[in-house]
């Protein structure tokens, strides 16, 4: 039976040229099967118009494999293209957001610590992170969560989890089984994205 979340969430990484990023994501997204990966379009710095351009041509993508969109930290936008919305834990709590999104619209948030976790109440996915050190973050110095620290924040949160944080087809097999994977490098940043995709949904099965 096909799960009723999706397995992997990918994070933009706009470092990538626009080009060669919406083709490793059509490829990604290619490779799977519908609504088992999720996209998440973040694009920290972008101005309002670059990152709502950005967001057309993402849906675009997802639109063709039937992918779930989260727009991050942008209301007005998840709105404008009916897209899901995630956000960063400085902007819980989520009933707020809540209130202003169409009927099926489901939010994502970030998690960091336990007292992140109550305010996340009312989301639908938590990301949970760094569990390892972040592969797209090299100067990050913030302490991984480590597998335990994972599974002891996970039961803190009414959610489902994504394990963020230097996941890749190598250590993917530790996480608990029912757990999903978010990543920004491990796919999108291979010049094989889908055979990356593949092996860390492989690896999510052991």
């Amino acid at each position: 039976m096909p799960s009723p979340h999706p397995t992997v969430l990918l994070i933009t990484d706009w470092t990538l040229a626009p080009e060669l990023l919406c083709a490793r994501l059509q490829a990604a997204l290619l490779a799977c099967s519908p609504k088992e990966v999720a996209v998440q379009h973040r694009h920290p710095g972008a101005t309002g118009r670059n990152f709502y351009e950005e967001a057309v041509s993402i849906k675009a993508i997802c639109d063709m494999y039937r992918a779930p969109l989260f727009i991050n930290g942008r209301l007005d936008v998840a709105i404008a293209l009916g897209c899901h919305l995630h956000l960063s834990a400085s902007a819980q709590p989520v009933a707020e957001y809540a209130a202003h999104l169409p009927p099926g619209t489901l939010i994502s948030t970030s998690v960091h610590n336990v007292d992140e976790a109550a305010r996340a109440r009312g989301a639908d996915f938590a990301l949970l992170s760094p569990i390892f050190a972040p592969k797209s973050k090299p100067t990050d110095t913030r302490a991984t969560l480590g597998i335990e620290g994972f599974n002891r924040l996970r039961t803190a949160v009414t959610a489902h989890s994504f394990a963020l944080g230097g996941i890749d087809e190598h250590n993917a097999h530790l996480l608990p089984r029912d757990c999903s994977v978010a990543t920004v490098s491990t796919v999108l940043h291979s010049a094989a994205p889908a055979d990356a995709l593949r092996k860390l949904l492989d690896a999510l099965q052991r």
